[in-house]
């Protein structure tokens, strides 16, 4: 029987690290989206616009499919960036330096490889300097400023940092495996974090449902989910988490990658913050123990079985509804032994 421990507990440490942020968080973003949240139209509406879009998807071009995740990664980079970007001066200034000097040793190592990069490593030499002397110029405002608020320009080193390495390195070894999963895991907290708030007990239990549902029906009847993930796959972009097997499994081609999508992430994510504000830290960290070994056992028939595809939410929500089942029946008898 094969078997895989990276991407479940890759799962795990993502959905409590977004937990565990969101209390940080969590009141900051509210105030930004003045206290909107989701309501039952909402949710329905989000989970046939995701199904809507997936089956599209394979028609659309790959380069218009390109820009239109570059804008949306970006813009998520530099509007949470800037959400948060009221910090005290010292560590405004190190944020930058951190830029500048990150900047400036990424073009100075991509001149020295060059013919070793795969790409356009000369051209990302040039704009990795540009981005070095832009982190100067802010990094000497930053010093005569004296108000403390937003800054837009701290927003931008971010998202800039991560169009040059798409850019210019997306099609080099450095890029796959490391880079891609770095930034899927970051996207995955950022979109956990950004879009949870919005989302309350009830809606995100119907969430949960319409979309297990709809991920079912595009994995295992209509199979475009599969289409649209082969389609964005090729584009290097990160939608999806790529790791290595562990332990490791040789095919004919080489080690086998499982992969899991972003979406996923986010929906476990979801479940588990959500469950942490209604019933607490205890029952939040057992149901994301619970989708992490849910999600192994599926795995490992996928792997031994050697199936194709298979709705990662419903790999997910099973481990989740055996906690909150158990939770339910532990109450249930409680109230009846006191009855």
């Amino acid at each position: 029987m094969y078997f895989d421990i990276a991407m479940p507990l890759t799962l795990f440490v993502v959905t409590v690290i977004a937990t565990f942020l969101n209390d940080r968080v969590e009141k900051k973003l509210k105030a930004t989206f003045e206290e909107r949240e989701f309501g039952v139209k909402d949710a329905v509406m989000l989970v046939a616009a995701i199904s809507v879009a997936v089956s599209l998807m394979v028609f659309v071009p790959q380069m218009a499919v390109m820009t239109i995740f570059l804008f949306a990664y970006s813009s998520l980079l530099f509007i949470f960036t800037y959400i948060f970007s009221d910090f005290q001066k010292t560590k405004a200034q190190f944020f930058c330096a951190a830029f500048f000097i990150v900047s400036f040793l990424a073009a100075t190592v991509s001149l020295l490889s060059m013919g070793v990069l795969e790409g356009m490593s000369a051209y990302g030499a040039v704009a990795f300097y540009c981005l070095f002397g832009f982190s100067f110029v802010v990094l000497v405002f930053e010093e005569v400023r004296t108000n403390v608020g937003r800054r837009w320009y701290l927003a931008v080193l971010p998202s800039a940092l991560f169009i040059i390495l798409y850019a210019f390195y997306g099609r080099s070894h450095i890029w796959f495996p490391y880079l891609l999963d770095m930034y899927g895991i970051v996207f995955a907290i950022l979109i956990i974090l950004y879009l949870g708030a919005l989302f309350t007990w009830k809606t995100t239990i119907l969430f949960a449902g319409l979309l297990t549902a709809a991920d079912t029906i595009l994995v295992l009847v209509t199979r475009t989910m599969v289409s649209a993930a082969t389609h964005v796959s090729a584009l290097r972009l990160p939608v999806l988490v790529i790791l290595p097997t562990i332990p490791a499994i040789t095919t004919s081609w080489g080690t086998l990658y499982m992969s899991l999508g972003l979406g996923d992430f986010f929906f476990a994510g979801l479940i588990t913050v959500q469950t942490y504000k209604k019933y607490g830290k205890k029952l939040a960290f057992l149901s994301a123990v619970a989708m992490a070994a849910s999600f192994f056992i599926f795995e490992a028939l996928i792997l031994t079985y050697k199936l194709s595809a298979f709705p990662g939410t419903l790999m997910i929500i099973c481990g989740w509804l055996v906690v909150m089942l158990s939770m339910l029946l532990k109450r249930s008898k409680r109230n009846y032994s006191l009855n």
